[in-house]
C-alpha cells in the first residue's frame, strides 16, 4: 500500500498535490496547519488532523499512529505571526516544539529566516523517522514547463527588464528574503519580503503601471519547502494592479490551474514565461518566442 503525509498550509497548492496523490492510488494523510489550510484537501485524504504552530509532538503522533514514514511540506505559512510578541504563550507550544524551536525564539542563537524555520520543521519530523520529500516528485507534473505559456510574449523592453529583474531576484533568494521582484524600466519598484507576493504586487501598482514581476527559486532552493507556486490569486492581483509580465523559472515552478490561469492571463493582457537561465543571453528567444515587435 502507498501511503504518504502532507502538511499543508494555505493555497491551493496543498488541495491539488493530495488531489493527484489520490488519483494515483496513494493513501494520504493530512496535518493541515490551524488558520492556514484549506478545509477541501480533506476530501482527498485517507485520515486528517488539525495541527497548531506549536503542535509538533502530536503531528509526529498522528503520522505515526498511521504508519506514514515519508511525508510532503505544501503551501504557505503566513510569517507574520512568528513576531507577535509572546509568541511562546499565544501558541502553547508542547515540549516537543520547545526543544525544537528554543535556538529560534528563546536563546536566538539561529536566525528565523524561512529556510532556517523550515529545515527545523524538516528536522522534527525526520527525527522520528518520517522522511520529508519534495512534493513535486511525488507529483512532477505541477512544474510549469520551459515554455511561453500566453498567447503574446514580452516586448522587448520588457525583454530587458527580465534579464535585469533575473539577478535581483536570484540575489533576493539567495539572502532569503524572499522570491518575487517588480520592475520597470530596467528600475526594482519592490522587493517581497514578509508581506507575501500578493501585497508585494499591490504595492508595486501604487507605484507604477505595466510592471514585471519574476519569481524564482533561490539559488540555493530545498526542493522539499517553500517552492515558488502561483496561480489564478497571483494572476488576479496582477490584473487589479496594472501589472504586465510574469517570468517564472522553467522546471522549478508550481503552477496551480494551469489552464484557468492561461485563459485568465490572456483575457486580461498579461503575459506569463517560463525561461531558464540560458535563456537570458540567447539572442534568438525573443524572435523565437515573443512578439513580432521583439525583432
Amino acid at each position: 500500500m502507498k501511503r504518504v503525509g502532507i502538511i499543508a498550509g494555505f493555497g491551493d497548492y496543498p488541495v491539488l498535490l493530495a488531489r493527484f496523490l489520490k488519483q494515483k492510488n496513494y493513501d494520504v494523510y493530512c496535518l493541515g496547519v490551524r488558520d492556514q489550510v484549506d478545509a477541501r484537501i480533506f476530501d482527498y485524504c485517507q485520515g486528517h488532523c488539525w495541527m497548531g504552530f506549536g503542535q509538533f509532538g502530536k503531528a509526529v503522533r498522528f503520522f505515526k499512529k498511521h504508519g506514514v514514514t515519508q511525508a510532503a511540506m505544501a503551501g504557505g505559512i503566513s510569517k507574520r505571526q512568528f513576531h507577535h510578541p509572546w509568541i511562546i504563550w499565544r501558541y502553547m507550544p508542547d515540549w516537543y516544539t520547545i526543544r525544537l524551536f528554543a535556538p529560534h525564539f528563546v536563546f536566538r542563537s539561529k536566525d528565523n529566516t524561512s529556510d532556517s524555520l523550515l529545515l527545523t520543521c524538516v528536522e522534527a519530523f525526520e527525527r522520528q523517522g518520517i522522511t520529508i520529500l519534495p512534493g513535486t516528485d511525488l507529483a512532477p507534473e505541477m512544474l510549469v514547463k520551459h515554455e511561453r505559456l500566453t498567447q503574446h510574449g514580452p516586448t522587448k523592453a520588457q525583454w530587458k527588464d527580465i534579464q535585469f529583474g533575473w539577478r535581483i531576484s536570484k540575489e533576493l533568494g539567495r539572502l532569503d528574503i524572499g522570491q518575487a521582484v517588480t520592475v520597470k524600466d530596467q528600475a526594482v519598484i519592490a522587493l517581497e519580503a514578509l508581506e507575501g507576493t500578493d501585497e508585494c504586487i499591490a504595492r508595486s501598482g501604487r507605484l507604477c503601471q505595466g510592471f514585471t514581476m519574476l519569481k524564482l527559486a533561490k539559488p540555493q532552493q530545498d526542493k522539499r519547502f517553500d517552492m515558488p507556486s502561483f496561480g489564478m490569486q497571483t494572476v488576479q492581483s496582477l490584473a487589479k494592479s496594472g501589472g504586465k509580465v510574469l517570468v517564472v523559472e522553467a522546471n522549478m515552478t508550481v503552477l496551480v490551474g494551469q489552464q484557468d490561469v492561461i485563459d485568465f492571463a490572456n483575457k486580461n493582457g498579461i503575459v506569463i514565461v517560463a525561461i531558464t537561465e540560458d535563456d537570458l543571453t540567447n539572442e534568438e528567444y525573443c524572435s523565437q518566442n515573443n512578439r513580432s515587435d521583439c525583432v
